[in-house]
């Protein structure tokens, strides 16, 4: 006969409950309630953690990666692909391990979507360099990168925080796969492919935009 399931206990010092692990939860498909408290703009930053020594070492694997991709003669040589694939991949890992520890913190909600937009840029740039993908959608992409960036750090000056949307969410594996088929010599697949990572990521950028709008709007003036 099988066990009552075990109520969750609140995290200790924050007051919220540490939502039941289920196997949706766990590879990061089931994301309903309020993100961890660890993690947010007034939380310390908690830099050594298991999640975040995953986020170190894939970072530090994206100069290798530029560096084997720029001087290769093709762009399309093993190493870069396979390093590519381990760098984006292991970006479930530390999220797997964050829900299995427990370990949330600032400094890791920081630090992934910086190793995920160094990845996607690093495998645009070696993509640019041998016109493995259309140089006009690689220069869109890039784009909306910067402007993500500025318009985040002017959303972060007024205090308002952006969570990612399922547009974003849905638009990085169409890009980062049409990078690695790239990098493998298929251009057909990653060429179809970077056309349906380019519009999901537009739609991305104009719903973070009407967010960050409607919450100025919503903010009371000083």
């Amino acid at each position: 006969m099988a066990e009552p399931p075990v109520a969750p206990e609140p995290a200790p010092g924050t007051g919220w409950t540490r939502p039941r692990l289920t196997l949706r939860r766990l590879f990061g498909l089931d994301r309903s309630g309020p993100p961890p408290p660890q993690t947010l703009s007034d939380a310390p930053w908690n830099v050594w953690t298991i999640p975040n020594a995953i986020g170190f070492v894939r970072l530090a694997l994206i100069p290798v990666l530029l560096v084997t991709g720029l001087s290769s003669d093709s762009g399309t040589d093993a190493l870069p692909a396979v390093l590519f694939a381990v760098i984006g991949w292991s970006d479930y890992a530390d999220g797997i391990a964050a829900r299995v520890t427990g370990q949330y913190s600032r400094f890791g909600a920081l630090l992934d979507p910086v190793v995920d937009r160094l990845l996607v840029v690093s495998g645009l740039v070696i993509c640019w360099k041998f016109e493995s993908l259309p140089r006009w959608a690689i220069a869109v992409l890039v784009a909306r990168e910067l402007y993500l960036l500025v318009a985040g750090r002017i959303a972060l000056s007024r205090g308002i925080e952006l969570r990612i949307n399922w547009w974003g969410r849905w638009g990085v594996w169409p890009t980062m796969s049409a990078i690695f088929f790239a990098l493998c010599g298929l251009p057909t697949v990653a060429e179809v492919l970077i056309y349906i990572g380019l519009a999901l990521s537009l739609m991305a950028a104009l719903m973070y935009t009407r967010e960050a709008l409607a919450a100025t709007r919503a903010a009371p003036s000083s």
